[in-house]
């Protein structure tokens, strides 16, 4: 008779296993870090703070690439992924030629940036649906210019992820699924933000439709109160991280986590390290 079957027969519910630490590597934005700093003390004071990895945004000077190269090594903090740059000022729905190239070029820096620092990924936010641009042409138009920047990404073996914002666009589960499958490609994947899907869904139910198309995560809190939505500071949200723990461990996510919060000194950064920790361990 074995312990479960005895516990049954006695009228005793067996304990609960505990929740297993997720197999994640958390991260940290550079822009969290203080600008008072220089390049190397600032990825010095993540790398105190107890975290793995880096996110670091599109560095077009090439002295200022080689610094933050620098900095990633002597620091032993690994930039994991890019944080494109133009996609907001320049996207790539434009129907403005001038606009969508100022966009290509942009990924395009953002691409070799993470050549040339060792990172797999680049972050990309694929379109805006605003007043000049409808949904459809979104989705047209910038599938259209990710597919010329697909060669690039294969040659320098980068993959570009699909980021969900609040740009009126990719507002499911299913159409973020369907968006990233009709590129056919293994460079195209998606950068899935926790956060930023909470106002009208919800994080977990995206994560298990997604599933392996998940090649990078963004980690923050949100709540709306008061008719007034907000992202807060980890753990002080309304997301369901017990839940979001249970569907990153049911897909099996094993890969690096960023998290993407206002910047504040090492206090700080000790503390949102210890809140990462907590969701990570499923605490």
């Amino acid at each position: 008779m074995t312990r479960r079957v005895f516990l049954a027969a006695a009228g005793v519910a067996p304990l609960a296993a505990a929740p297993v630490r997720l197999p994640i590597r958390k991260a940290v934005e550079f822009s969290m870090l203080p600008a008072s700093l220089s390049i190397a003390d600032r990825f010095q004071l993540a790398r105190d703070a107890g975290f793995e990895a880096i996110e670091c945004p599109t560095t077009p000077e090439g002295p200022v690439a080689q610094e933050m190269l620098q900095a990633s090594r002597k620091a032993g903090l690994p930039i994991h992924s890019v944080m494109n740059q133009e996609h907001w000022r320049s996207p790539l729905s434009s129907a403005d030629p001038a606009v969508v190239e100022k966009s290509l070029e942009g990924m395009r820096t953002s691409l070799r940036n993470a050549r040339l620092w060792g990172a797999d990924t680049v972050l990309l936010v694929p379109a805006v649906v605003n007043p000049e641009t409808t949904y459809g042409q979104a989705w047209e138009r910038s599938q259209r210019q990710i597919r010329k920047l697909i060669p690039l990404a294969e040659e320098l073996k980068i993959v570009i992820g699909i980021e969900e914002v609040w740009n009126k666009f990719l507002l499911s589960p299913l159409e973020f699924a369907r968006y990233v499958d009709e590129f056919q490609s293994p460079w195209i994947r998606a950068y899935f933000d926790v956060g930023n899907v909470a106002i009208s869904g919800y994080p977990q139910d995206w994560i298990r439709t997604l599933g392996k198309r998940i090649v990078k995560l963004h980690i923050k809190d949100f709540a709306f109160r008061k008719r007034v939505a907000e992202f807060t500071p980890l753990l002080e949200g309304e997301i369901d991280w017990g839940a979001v723990h249970a569907a990153l461990a049911e897909i099996g996510y094993g890969g690096t986590a960023t998290v993407e919060l206002p910047g504040g000194d090492g206090a700080y950064l000790n503390e949102v390290n210890r809140r990462f920790e907590r969701i990570l361990s499923g605490a």
